[in-house]
């Protein structure tokens, strides 16, 4: 018999007893279902057309390492003859998560893996428009469960924050007072 034991993520638990009442405060929202919440993380890395069948091995293992999870390997939907990609073949590797999995990611990801970037004064702001942020990280060996020492070749991915605000202030606002270091803007 398996025993699974479900954890209470700490991110998760500060979402709920501190950044719902703030935002509840700050934005005037009348109902706690109103508040923004972070819905889903999706990372996401690509595969060029000439990467053999080791490369995506070990894509799909180290982006497994960085999200907990095992990641899905995405195949191209249509021929495009430019880039030698053919129908069928790897497109790329994905993981989205969700829960308490996303939590413990999102912790890890500002508290560990930003701010061993070198010269590292903070994240853009700019938003996607509806609420939503993606960040593009170019050396995977941030993350601590990568080890440098082991690796060919850096990975570089996309990871999107998805959130359920409306509005860019909104999603900003959630995710800064979840611990997201964005840059401060200075007024001249």
């Amino acid at each position: 018999m398996v025993m699974v034991i479900k954890t209470k993520s700490t991110l998760k638990d500060l979402y709920l007893r501190s950044v719902v009442p703030e935002l509840e405060k700050v934005r005037g929202y009348r109902n706690r279902h109103d508040v923004p919440k972070l819905e889903k993380i999706v990372v996401n890395s690509a595969i060029s057309s000439s990467c053999d069948k080791s490369y995506i091995e070990d894509l799909t293992r180290d982006i497994g390492l960085i999200t907990g999870q095992k990641p899905v390997v995405i195949a191209a939907k249509k021929s495009i003859s430019n880039f030698k990609l053919r129908k069928g073949m790897p497109n790329g590797v994905k993981a989205t998560l969700r829960g308490n999995v996303m939590y413990d990611f999102f912790l890890r990801f500002t508290c560990i893996a930003l701010p061993i970037v070198r010269d590292f004064r903070g994240v853009s702001s700019k938003m996607d428009g509806r609420g939503n942020y993606t960040i593009g990280v170019t050396d995977h060996t941030i993350f601590p469960e990568i080890s440098v020492d082991r690796e060919k070749k850096t990975i570089g991915m996309d990871i999107s924050f998805i959130t359920t605000a409306k509005t860019d202030d909104e999603g900003r606002d959630l995710l800064q007072m979840l611990g997201m270091p964005f840059k401060k803007k200075i007024s001249t």
